[in-house]
């Protein structure tokens, strides 16, 4: 059964393009208060950071402040389009889809959606109904290089990025902060790929990294799924209090640990609880 469009979804339908995507970048730390914490996740002296899925921009907008150069990959096409229209100068956008290798594929989006609820996918749900044929590449096969973090939210095909991305790893062994949901794909297949690389998991439930190891994420997104369905609006509401859905992973390599500063006001309505200041 499809899912019906959210309220955010629709009244971006109804707004300009460029109001949509400031109002976004906006309001996106409270949806998602790893954004507002962007100095746990870069390493120092970070020169290029790749945002995988990059739908509005606020990613790529704070890194684009932080770093010398940004790479967004984005397979909507007038996202893409929206998006080097409207970022800095050091931002390169690739209009595609990241994959294990480059080649051609269908891009699944609800039948009603144009992209703005960003759960378009190479991997088809039920929430999908109608496919647009994109281009897809292999981070490897970008030439970049230094590369120190790169964020990935492509609803369900984060391994094949990951696969396409292997060179990359090894040789520059950049932070990676990886949306990962059992409800759409089981995610130890990631974890595992990612511990044999060196790498080890940690989330940030509240206002303290924690090591994946032990936070029980599959019970946690059990327990927490109806959050998902209220849409973006309604969750960053600071009147409207809630338990916080943990969608992302930080994952580090080598033993590397993040940073240990509070949250503070960047994120903590949307927590079930406050902590003290």
């Amino acid at each position: 059964m499809t899912a019906p469009p959210t309220l955010a979804a629709r009244l971006a339908a109804r707004l300009p393009d460029r109001l949509v995507a400031a109002a976004a970048r906006a309001v996106y730390p409270r949806f998602e208060p790893e954004l507002a914490r962007i100095g746990d996740l870069l390493p120092p002296g970070c020169v290029t950071a790749v945002d995988v899925g990059g739908w509005y921009g606020p990613w790529t907008q704070r890194l684009s402040g932080r770093v010398r150069r940004v790479v967004t990959v984005e397979p909507v096409p007038y996202l893409a389009r929206l998006l080097a229209d409207t970022t800095p100068p050091n931002v390169r956008v690739i209009q595609a889809a990241a994959a294990d290798r480059p080649g051609t594929a269908r891009l699944w989006l609800p039948a009603d959606d144009g992209g703005q609820r960003g759960v378009s996918s190479l991997v088809r749900r039920d929430i999908h109904g109608r496919a647009v044929p994109v281009r897809c590449v292999a981070l490897d096969d970008l030439g970049l290089k230094e590369v120190g973090f790169v964020k990935i939210d492509v609803d369900g095909s984060e391994l094949a990025v990951l696969r396409g991305a292997t060179a990359l790893l090894a040789r520059d062994r950049p932070s990676l902060f990886v949306e990962l949901e059992t409800r759409i794909q089981p995610v130890s297949p990631v974890v595992t790929y990612l511990r044999l690389l060196g790498y080890e998991g940690w989330v940030l439930p509240a206002d303290r990294w924690v090591p994946l190891s032990s936070f029980p994420l599959e019970t946690h997104q059990e327990g927490t799924a109806h959050v998902v369905n209220e849409g973006l609006l309604r969750r960053v509401l600071p009147f409207r209090h809630r338990p916080r859905y943990v969608n992302s992973v930080l994952f580090l390599p080598d033993g590397r640990r993040p940073g240990g500063h509070r949250v503070r006001d960047d994120g903590l309505h949307v927590l079930g609880f406050h902590t003290r200041r």
